[in-house]
């Protein structure tokens, strides 16, 4: 029988993208044992339920023992504790890998707690997430043909990131590298805005009299545009605060453009109106052309 490319997993916060990194590599066949770490008790014992890992561990030592590829799949907010719990139990040959949706506050912080060893630390970002979180949401095909952004550090070894790339691979992910200061800028316009603009729509329209009314004549536009207001707020929280340059940049450029679609309906100008969705109709199929 041949050996599974990950001996030993350890996956550290086994919600959606944790529990569904475990799932994907175990349904390859390609890891031996996962070890779960959690804050909560009721969600490691559903994890252990659900089968997406061999044990539960609330000590860092004992999960650490063996660990050939560590994933954190934590809000970014809690990154730097948990680099800081696991690092003195950290095996000299794991690597360890990340799911935070921003890199470039991660990677300081990876470097802040890593030090000397910071080479054993591969940034990742898979383009894969949910509006449902928890262990019950976790799948194993939730990376077949999604992107993942791996933005390898100076230090690392080939062969770690080769490690953290075919551990993707094998769920299914389509891999991009790239810069944490890119990816960062290139996540705040198509992800960090959008769910902004998504949790902000939903407030504003809670916050009226007739919310009820409202909701209750909403359809499917409604539906497909607020989707993501349903995410976690824990996470997105984080994601604002850890973005906030190149999130504040994007607002600004989208506050912008609603003043130029403002303008246009203010002075009755149907031309040039149809003409600016019509270009970003064109942009929207093309890019719905390409996804495939």
């Amino acid at each position: 029988m041949n050996r599974p490319l990950i001996g030993r997993l350890v996956v550290v916060g086994v919600g959606l993208i944790g529990g569904s990194f475990a799932a994907a590599l175990r349904h390859a066949g390609q890891v031996g044992e996962v070890v779960g770490v959690g804050r909560s008790t009721d969600s490691m014992r559903e994890a252990l339920d659900l089968g997406l890992i061999d044990r539960a561990e609330s000590d860092w030592a004992s999960a650490m023992e063996g660990a050939d590829l560590v994933m954190l799949a934590t809000p970014v907010g809690q990154m730097a504790a948990v680099m800081s719990g696991l690092l003195p139990h950290l095996p000299a040959h794991a690597v360890v890998t990340d799911a935070g949706s921003t890199k470039g506050d991660v990677v300081a912080a990876a470097r802040r707690c890593f030090g000397a060893r910071i080479a054993q630390f591969v940034p990742g970002h898979p383009i894969a997430g949910a509006e449902k979180s928890g262990p019950s949401a976790a799948r194993a095909d939730l990376y077949e043909r999604r992107r993942v952004v791996l933005t390898p550090l100076a230090e690392n070894s080939a062969e770690s990131v080769d490690l953290v790339r075919q551990a993707w691979q094998l769920c299914g992910a389509l891999i991009s590298l790239t810069t944490p200061e890119h990816h960062d800028r290139w996540l705040a316009s198509v992800s960090h805005l959008p769910h902004l603009l998504s949790f902000a729509l939903v407030s504003a329209l809670a916050a009226r009299t007739n919310a009820e009314e409202i909701f209750n004549l909403a359809g499917g536009g409604f539906r497909d545009f607020t989707r993501i207001a349903a995410s976690h707020p824990e996470m997105w929280r984080d994601i604002f605060f850890a973005n906030r340059e190149a999130l504040l940049a994007e607002l600004t450029a989208y506050e912008a453009e609603l003043a130029r679609y403002r303008r246009l309906i203010e002075n009755g100008d149907a031309t040039g109106l149809e003409a600016r969705i019509g270009s970003a109709r064109e942009a929207r199929t093309a890019w719905a052309n390409r996804q495939g």
